[in-house]
Parts: C-alpha cells; sequence; structure tokens
C-alpha cells in the first residue's frame, strides 16, 4: 500500500467529527481517546504571557502532545488501526525516529493489534521504553532512520504484515488531516497562518489534506498559509524548494541530517516530493531554524505559557518567532505543537540550570 490516496467522505457536508472524514467506518476505531487536543489561547491580558508579549492576539497553539501516547501520530495510528481491524490485519509493521512509533503500539495495544517496530539506536530512550511497555516487539537498526525505514519494508514484505510508514501507508495522511479540521472547529473559521515542524513531510501533507477537504465542500473559502520550519540539520525539503525539485541536474544532493529535533531528523524524505508539490501549490513558505533557536523556544515556550513541549513540536514555535515580524499581527496563526516534552528530556536539558547540591535545612541556601 503505498501513495497518496483521494477517499470520499463518509460524512455530512456539514459534520464537525473528524472521524466522519475519514475512509473507515468508526465502528471499527479502538475504543482509545485520539484527538479531539486543546488549542490554547495564551490569555492576552496578561502581559507576560506570549499573546501580548508578541503583540498577537489572535496566536493559538495547538498541544497535540496530549494525545494518547504522546504525539500528533497518534491521528495516524488510530486510522491504521482502524483500518487493520476492517480488514482482519493482524500485525502492523512501522519504522519510525521514535513517535510513530510508540505510537503505533499504544494504540495497537488498544485494538490488538501486533506491533513490529523498527527504530535506529539513537533514539531517545523514552521513546523506547514507551513502545516496549505498550507491548511491540522492538528491532533497532544500527545506523539512521532511513535504514528502519529500508528494514520495514523489507520485513512486510518478505515476511507479512500492514507497513504503516509515514509517506508509503496513505492512512498515514488521511488520519492527520484531522488537526486541521479539528482546528477549523475549534476557531469556527481556517486561520491564515499555521506553523508546522517538517521532517518527512507527512504531516504537513495532511494539514494540507484537512483544509483541502474542507475547501473542497465549501466550508472555508481559502488554504490557510503553511510555514513549514525545518532544522537546519535536517533542511533537505526547504533545499528542494530552493532548487526546484529533488531529482535531476538540478536536484539537491542528500546530505546526512543531524538536529537535536529527533524526531524531523531524516536525511531523504519519503514523503518529499508530495509536501514540494503542496507548497508550491498553495503558495507555502520552507525556511529552517537552528538547532540552538529550537532549544530556546522551547524553553520560552515552557516558561512563557506552561506549555512544554518536545523540540520537533518546539520548531514550529521557533518558526513563528523568527517569522512573527513579517507577519500581520491582527491574522490568525495557529502553531502546531506536535509532541510532549516529556518524550526527549536529555534535549530539555540543554536550556536549563539542574540543582547539583542537596541541603538539610534552609541555612544552607
Amino acid at each position: 500500500m503505498n501513495g497518496v490516496l483521494e477517499v470520499e467522505l463518509s460524512g455530512t457536508l456539514d459534520s464537525n467529527d473528524s472521524l466522519d472524514y475519514l475512509p473507515v467506518e468508526r465502528k471499527y476505531f479502538p475504543s482509545i481517546p485520539v484527538g479531539n487536543t486543546p488549542l490554547w489561547h495564551p490569555a492576552p491580558e496578561i502581559p507576560e504571557n506570549i499573546s501580548k508579549k508578541y503583540g498577537f492576539p489572535e496566536l493559538y497553539l495547538k498541544d497535540d502532545g496530549v494525545n494518547p501516547t504522546g504525539s500528533l501520530k497518534d491521528r495516524a495510528s488510530f486510522l491504521v488501526a482502524a483500518f487493520a481491524r476492517k480488514h482482519d490485519i493482524n500485525e502492523v509493521v512501522v519504522a519510525s525516529t521514535g513517535n510513530a512509533g510508540s505510537s503505533m503500539a499504544g494504540i495497537g495495544a488498544a485494538a490488538g493489534l501486533k506491533v513490529k517496530l523498527f527504530l535506529p539506536k539513537t533514539a531517545p530512550p523514552a521513546k523506547m521504553i514507551q513502545a516496549l511497555q505498550y507491548g511491540a516487539d522492538l528491532v533497532l537498526a544500527d545506523k539512521n532512520y532511513d535504514q528502519a525505514f529500508a528494514l520495514s519494508l523489507e520485513y512486510s514484505n518478505t515476511r507479512g504484515g500492514m507497513n504503516r510508514n509515514t509517506a508509503y501507508n496513505p492512512m498515514t495522511i488521511e488520519g492527520k488531516k484531522t488537526v486541521s479540521i479539528e482546528i477549523f472547529n475549534q476557531l469556527k473559521k481556517a486561520p491564515d497562518h499555521i506553523f508546522v515542524s517538517l521532517g518527512d513531510g507527512v504531516i504537513m501533507s495532511g494539514v494540507y489534506k484537512g483544509f483541502r477537504d474542507l475547501f473542497q465542500l465549501g466550508r472555508i473559502e481559502k488554504i490557510p498559509v503553511v510555514h513549514a520550519v525545518q532544522a537546519s540539520g535536517s533542511d533537505s525539503i526547504c533545499r528542494a524548494m530552493e532548487s526546484g525539485n529533488f531529482n535531476g541536474k538540478q536536484g539537491i544532493p542528500v546530505r546526512s541530517a543531524n538536529t537535536v529535533a529527533d524526531s524531523i531528523c531524516v536525511d531523504t524524505p519519503s514523503n518529499g516530493h508530495l509536501a514540494l508539490k503542496n507548497l508550491n501549490k498553495f503558495g507555502g513558505h520552507c525556511f529552517t531554524v537552528t538547532d540552538e533557536e529550537i532549544l530556546s523556544a522551547q524553553k520560552k515556550l515552557s516558561s512563557d505559557c506552561g506549555l512544554f513541549s518536545e523540540p520537533a513540536a518546539a520548531t514550529a514555535y521557533a518558526g513563528f518567532l523568527k517569522k512573527k515580524a513579517t507577519l500581520d499581527s491582527s491574522e490568525t496563526c495557529v502553531v502546531l505543537l506536535t509532541g510532549n516534552g516529556l518524550k526527549d528530556i536529555n534535549s530539555a536539558t540543554n536550556k536549563i540550570s539542574v540543582p547539583k547540591n542537596s541541603i538539610n535545612s534552609l541555612d544552607e541556601l
């Protein structure tokens, strides 16, 4: 199963339930509460909060880190699990940098599915432990995510199981589009701008797919401007957008990705061509931020409004901070935060100081 799938919607034209926009009947979905995540509006009346601080009264934060396994990837796993149940498939195979794997393991456990997971050996321990707790059969790839992806395809092609890989299984894009439908329902309109962190391009393609569905149904008048934010150490889609394509004489060379934002650390984006097509067709922007900007944004987001996101999620907020001076501050902006900060506590320690000494009395302070 691969490629991009155009599906017929199962719901009514004015449905507010994102499940009605998916190609599997709701009776097949496992009973685990995926989606309907908060859209934060940091209180503009508090001077220290980010809406007031940066002069954006219509700034919103979509917190998908509160999904059952702590990331937006649950939206894709939810639909993949439903599809598997509908078609009597018992095993799902997946490669991941961490979040998709722990997500499929958790949602798979709720759905009664076996999960074969391929992770790079450098994946954050918290994500490995999550997946193992959920009962996944874990295999560590010696090199990187790209190798894990290839091994998982070889496994599903030769030994069976439905492959869940992003940009390979079209259910992943269909599942992730529900975040856009929720944002529309929560705002009662489409935002003017949405900031999305970008790795292999599937989350962004899902964001576009959701707004495209709403536009095709006549529920919104225009597609929001998508600001795709990559880590400077994993920037292949941004480079391809500048050069025009991935292949041919003008194509970009493959570089080894290296960034603190492990969830978007990809050498060759598996969904790069579709991501590039969406950005060009709908007037999106692609730009990079440094690891230092990512970690600073993570700390600012936590200390300014109490939302602790992992580095890949904070990348989108770093993008907003970098581009806010170029935006109309009266317009509606949404920052999509894709994962909980507890997914990778080692990276978070870069911007904090943990006390080294303990005390026995206040006199020692």
